[in-house]
Parts: C-alpha cells; sequence; structure tokens
C-alpha cells in the first residue's frame, strides 16, 4: 500500500474512534455535559486534533458522512438523477463494513433525538443538497449530452432529488425502529421502485 494509502487509513481510523468515543460519552453524560476535551482524551488525540476533523462539537453529526454519499456520487457514470443517486447509496454502503454501517446508523439516530446536533443538521442540510444537486446535475447534463441540463437550479434536478431523498428519509425512520432491518437493502429496494416509476 502507498504512503498516501496509509495515512488515509489512519485518518479514517482516527476519525472514527473520535466519532465512537464521542456518542459513548454523549449516550453516557448526555450532549451538553459532554466536553470537546472529554471526548479527545477517551479517542487518545489532542484537542488539537479533534478540531483538525471537527470544526466543533456539532459537526460530530454532519449529515454528509453517513453513507459517504458526495464521494460516491463522483464514481457514478452519467445517467438519469434517480438511476446516478441510486448508485451512489450503493457504492457509499459498500464503502463500508458492517460494524461501519451499524455504529453510523446508530450515531444517525442519536442525533435526530439531540436538539443541538438535529438544528445543526437542519442548518448544514442545504449546502449538502446544493452539493447533490450539482453533482446529479453534472452526470445528468453528460448522459443527455445538453449542457442545459447540467443546472444545479434546474426544477426536475431539485425533484429527483427532493424524491431520493424523501424515500431514503421514509426507509431511515423504518430503520431507527428496528435495528435488524437491512437499510442499505431496503434503501436500494425503494430507490428501485422510484426509479421503475412508482408503480404499483
Amino acid at each position: 500500500m502507498s504512503d498516501s494509502g496509509l495515512r488515509d487509513r489512519k485518518k479514517a481510523r482516527t476519525r472514527e474512534a473520535i466519532l465512537r468515543e464521542a456518542f459513548r460519552l454523549f449516550r453516557e453524560r448526555g450532549y451538553a455535559a459532554t466536553t470537546v476535551e472529554q471526548i479527545a482524551e477517551a479517542a487518545e488525540v489532542s484537542p488539537a486534533t479533534f478540531f483538525r476533523y471537527f470544526p466543533t462539537k456539532e459537526h460530530l453529526a454532519e449529515l454528509d458522512r453517513f453513507p459517504p454519499l458526495i464521494e460516491a456520487l463522483a464514481a457514478q457514470p452519467p445517467g438519469a438523477p434517480v438511476s446516478v443517486l441510486r448508485g451512489a447509496f450503493r457504492t457509499a454502503f459498500a464503502s463500508l463494513s458492517a460494524d461501519e454501517i451499524a455504529a453510523g446508523h446508530a450515531r444517525e439516530v442519536f442525533a435526530a433525538t439531540v436538539p443541538e446536533l438535529l438544528v445543526a443538521n437542519l442548518r448544514r442540510s442545504p449546502g449538502l443538497i446544493g452539493e447533490v444537486c450539482a453533482a446529479v446535475a453534472e452526470k445528468a447534463g453528460r448522459a443527455a449530452g445538453a449542457a442545459q441540463v447540467g443546472d444545479a437550479d434546474d426544477p426536475r434536478i431539485r425533484n429527483a432529488v427532493g424524491a431520493v431523498f424523501g424515500v431514503v428519509a421514509m426507509v431511515w425512520l423504518r430503520w431507527a425502529q428496528d435495528a435488524q432491518m437491512d437499510g442499505p437493502a431496503e434503501i436500494d429496494a425503494a430507490l428501485a421502485h422510484l426509479e421503475s416509476g412508482l408503480t404499483l
């Protein structure tokens, strides 16, 4: 493995350790009572290292980190918006181990119940949606061979992204109630249904 590959793996392990210890402390002590210094100590890193990965404590629950959708979108071939997003979700989940998926799901469920984290995610969601729309528009434009399709403000792109996020959110709500559910498989099946035109 190259030096850059080893560095990337070390960074991923450090980031995961910070997240794991942060949410363990949140569950044990409560979100408000847990400090960055306590998280850093539990993860065996310095506070300065913590801030290299997360600008604030609120950023521990970033929406765009589970699954790593933006990175997965970049790897998709050109295509229709729903197909591109379905492929991105499949790629994103395939890049994670079963333990990573379970840990990420548990964090997302927890984040949805802590007001500070929920508000932080709502503040950042327009930025995430904008990134997704831009990536999807670029893929759709290349597939259609028409530059005008590659516009993130195109209502067709916004509608497609909104439909996908809505379908995924519905599965996520069910997954939050049933941790034994195969969330990635259910998300893929739901997006396949959307891709087919929601036929009954």
